[in-house]
């Protein structure tokens, strides 16, 4: 069965985009949400963070589901909940409140870019399907973008809460699209049982593969969503200077970058796969430009407003660890292995977001620093771990680029 992209597209593009908006929106609100709820680093990490949480520890389970029942019946249901959760955020008046409601958000998205990966591993042969996945990411890019100075113009009208109530009309209207438009996936005549899914989920874990790919994904992304949802525009402000409009314009021009990579996998990466070079060297080459740029960024090195644009710009590979790490696994098992290595970069997210803000107020409570320092300090860590993560992929880059032979068996 090979279902028309047009046919699905706009719908599953409309879904990750509010994934995504959800996802970062809280780096431009956050001074608001400092000043009203008079909020620690730490605190506000946290509750930022708390998305990510839930996110990852959906991942398993909505693989499970995404295998067994497929998008059209997983997504929309779970987009209810996020809608639940963004009213629920817009109605809290504490920390307490919200960091509930953001956990509901980061759970009812978290089939957001899953569900369409699933269907393109089912519909579509091999060689489209990096493409194909190129183009779900630019809603993502647009989300991202939509976060930056449209909210910080938003802002100008409404609060943050009137924004959140908005926010949750438009997720139930996208439940209702992908409920319309996304066919389901072809009937299995025995499907299998949940233990027997939970094998296949213990095969991921299992196969070395999975593990050669996690710590890039886990640190590499999960500090880049980390810095990119919430900790851009404290450093803009405390470290570089810059009011919150020119930090959302810096923010904004790294989003259009970000997006221009999801277009350019979109447009040019089964024309280079054909040439010989496939996933896993754009995969490469991506994270070596994000690493370039962060170290420019933390050194301090003149053009930081390029650093950060390069920085998502590099970023944009990620998407690509899915399509990689689906050459050593069965279509069959295209669900649970994305969602499983999904998992680790929102595990690596939540705990670099809410640890970044850990680590700038344990070195300004010990140290005495300013907030500009406490903030380099944390960023310097994650740096570091961010090298060393890249490290380990291109210590495991002549045993594991090359796909096994398994993989379609």
């Amino acid at each position: 069965m090979v279902v028309p992209f047009s046919r699905v597209y706009a719908a599953f593009a409309a879904g990750y985009l509010m994934s995504y908006l959800f996802r970062t929106v809280n780096a431009v609100i956050s001074p608001e949400l400092t000043r009203e709820l008079a909020l620690l680093p730490g605190a506000l990490g946290l509750l930022t963070s708390t998305y990510f949480m839930t996110f990852a520890i959906m991942q398993i389970p909505a693989g499970m589901l995404l295998d067994r029942y497929g998008p059209r019946r997983v997504e929309p249901v779970l987009l209810l909940i996020a809608a639940i959760g963004a009213f629920a955020f817009a109605a809290a008046d504490g920390l307490a409140g919200l960091t509930v409601a953001r956990a509901l958000i980061g759970a009812g998205v978290s089939v957001c870019l899953m569900a369409p990966l699933k269907g393109i591993a089912v519909w579509y042969p091999p060689q489209r399907q990096a493409s194909l996945a190129g183009w779900i990411m630019v809603a993502g890019g647009a989300g991202a973008l939509v976060a930056t100075l449209p909210v910080e113009f938003a802002l100008r009208f409404m609060d943050w809460r009137t924004l959140f109530v908005a926010f949750g009309v438009v997720t139930l209207a996208v439940a209702a699209a992908i409920a319309w438009r996304v066919p389901d996936l072809p009937r299995v005549a025995n499907p299998p049982s949940f233990a027997t899914q939970w094998e296949g989920v213990r095969r991921v874990f299992s196969e070395p593969r999975f593990w050669w790919i996690v710590p890039v994904g886990a640190i590499g992304m999960g500090s880049f969503m980390a810095i990119q949802g919430l900790w851009s525009v404290p450093w803009m402000m405390e470290v570089e200077g810059r009011t919150r409009a020119e930090a959302a314009g810096v923010l904004l021009a790294m989003g259009v970058l970000t997006l221009a990579g999801y277009l350019g996998l979109g447009l040019f990466a089964t024309r280079l796969a054909a040439r010989g070079f496939g996933p896993r060297h754009m995969y490469l080459a991506g994270w070596a430009l994000n690493l370039a740029a962060l170290v420019a960024i933390v050194l301090r090195i003149p053009g930081a407003p390029i650093w950060w644009c390069v920085y998502g710009f590099g970023a944009a590979a990620n998407i690509l660890a899915f399509t990689v790490l689906n050459e050593g696994f069965p279509p069959a098992l295209a669900g649970r292995a994305n969602t499983a290595v999904n998992l680790t970069m929102f595990a690596g997210s939540f705990a670099a977001q809410w640890g970044i803000g850990v680590l700038a107020d344990a070195l300004r409570a010990a140290l005495g620093l300013s907030a500009a320092d406490g903030l380099r300090g944390a960023f310097v860590t994650v740096l570091a771990m961010v090298v060393a993560a890249f490290a380990w992929f291109l210590a495991g880059w002549k045993r594991y680029a090359a796909p096994p032979a398994v993989a379609r068996a």
